[in-house]
C-alpha cells in the first residue's frame, strides 16, 4: 500500500502501528491516524482503453487548489446540435472511489454514447483523509466551475454542452452528493447561476441511519454492499462521533433540514430489490411524494447494490440507460 498524509498523532518510541480499520483492501486506517491506500489501476490520457468507444474524453481540473478534477466525455453529434448535460458523481462510500477506475469509466462512455448527453464525471475529496462534509463543501468550486463554462457557452454558442438542460447524477455515495445538491441549490444554499438543472438520477443513493430497516436486517451474506462494510464506511467518512442519524447520512433525521419547501425538479431513483438498501430508498421516494415533490421509483429484479457499475455492458445496465434515457429526453418517438 502506498501511504497518504493525514492528521497524526505522535508515537512515543518503536511502538508498532495497527490497522484500526481495513476497508475492502484498499484503505487501511492505522492507529497514528495515518492513512494507507492500495494502488489502484487507472484509466488516464494517454493509456490503453479496454473499451472501444467513438466518444472522446479528456480530464479537466474544476479546483487546483484541491486537485480536483473532473472526466468531460463529449459523444459526436450533428454539427449545432447541442446536448444535455449529466453530472455525474461515483460511488464508493466517500471512502474509495475514482472517475478513472475502469469500470466508472466504462459506465460513463456509455451513458455519453447511448444518452446521449455530455457527461461531467466527477471526483470530490474522500475520507477518512477529509471526513464529511468535505465532499459536500467540493461542490462550491464544481458550481463555480459550471457557471463560468456555462457563461462561455452563452457567450459566443460555442460547444455541445446544453447547460439549460442540466441534470445530476451518482451512484452510491453519488446519488447521496446528488441528493444534496438538489437541496442546496433547491434551498438557494447553492446558487446554479446560468445553470438549468432540469431533474436529478439517483443510482441506489447510500443513505443511512441509527435505526435498521426490514431489508438491512435481512442483507444476505453474498452481495457486496453488507451491512457490516455499510457501517464501516460509514464510521470512516462521517465527522468523528457522529451517528448514522447525521444529516449527511440520514436525509430524515433528527437534525436534517425539512424538504417541504426546497424547491426540486423531477427526481428518478432507480435501485435493485437485493440491495440492502432497498428500504431505505423506498422511504426515501415515499417522503419525498409526501412532500408534494415529483418523483419517480424503478426497481430492477434481482440485482444488487452498483449493478451497473460492476456490469456495465449487462442487460441490467442497457435497461438502466433506456429508463434514464427516457427521463432526460422523453418517450422514443414512435
Amino acid at each position: 500500500m502506498s501511504s497518504s498524509t493525514s492528521p497524526a498523532s505522535a508515537i512515543s518510541g518503536d511502538v508498532p502501528l495497527g490497522v484500526v480499520e481495513d476497508c475492502l483492501g484498499i484503505l487501511q486506517l492505522l492507529s497514528d491516524g495515518t492513512v494507507q491506500r492500495a494502488v489502484i489501476p487507472l484509466v488516464l490520457p494517454g493509456t490503453p482503453s479496454q473499451t472501444t468507444s467513438p466518444v472522446p474524453w479528456k480530464d479537466v481540473a474544476y479546483d487546483e487548489t484541491r486537485n480536483l478534477s473532473l472526466r468531460m466525455y463529449v459523444p459526436p453529434t450533428d454539427a449545432g446540435k447541442k446536448l444535455p448535460v449529466l453530472v455525474y458523481f461515483h460511488g464508493g462510500g466517500f471512502c474509495v472511489g475514482s472517475f478513472a477506475i475502469s469500470d466508472v469509466h466504462d459506465a460513463c462512455l456509455r451513458l455519453a454514447a447511448e444518452l446521449p448527453a455530455v457527461v461531467l464525471s466527477v471526483d470530490y475529496r474522500l475520507a477518512p483523509e477529509h471526513r464529511l462534509p468535505a465532499a459536500l463543501d467540493d461542490l462550491e468550486a464544481l458550481f463555480s466551475w459550471l457557471r463560468g463554462q456555462a457563461a462561455a457557452a452563452a457567450a459566443d454558442d460555442a460547444g455541445q454542452a446544453d447547460f439549460g438542460r442540466v441534470f445530476v447524477s451518482g451512484d452510491s455515495a453519488g446519488a447521496n452528493i446528488a441528493h444534496h445538491v438538489a437541496v442546496r441549490v433547491g434551498s438557494g444554499a447553492l446558487d446554479a447561476g446560468p445553470v438549468r438543472i432540469a431533474g436529478y438520477v439517483l443510482l441506489w443513493p447510500y443513505f443511512g441511519g441509527e435505526e435498521r430497516t426490514a431489508s438491512e436486517a435481512a442483507c444476505p451474506p453474498d452481495v457486496f454492499l453488507t451491512l457490516a462494510l455499510c457501517d464501516q464506511m460509514w464510521r470512516l467518512a462521517l465527522p468523528a462521533g457522529a451517528s448514522r442519524d447525521h444529516p449527511v447520512a440520514n436525509p430524515f433525521g433528527p437534525e436534517s433540514p425539512p424538504l417541504d419547501g426546497v424547491e426540486l425538479p423531477p427526481v428518478l431513483v432507480a435501485v435493485g430489490d437485493r440491495d440492502m438498501l432497498l428500504d431505505r430508498i423506498v422511504d426515501y421516494v415515499a417522503r419525498l411524494k409526501a412532500a408534494g415533490k415529483r418523483v419517480e421509483l424503478v426497481e430492477f429484479p434481482g440485482e444488487g447494490h452498483g449493478f451497473s457499475v460492476f456490469e456495465p455492458r449487462g442487460e441490467a445496465a442497457s435497461e438502466l440507460i433506456r429508463v434514464v434515457r427516457r427521463f432526460m429526453h422523453g418517450p422514443a418517438p414512435k
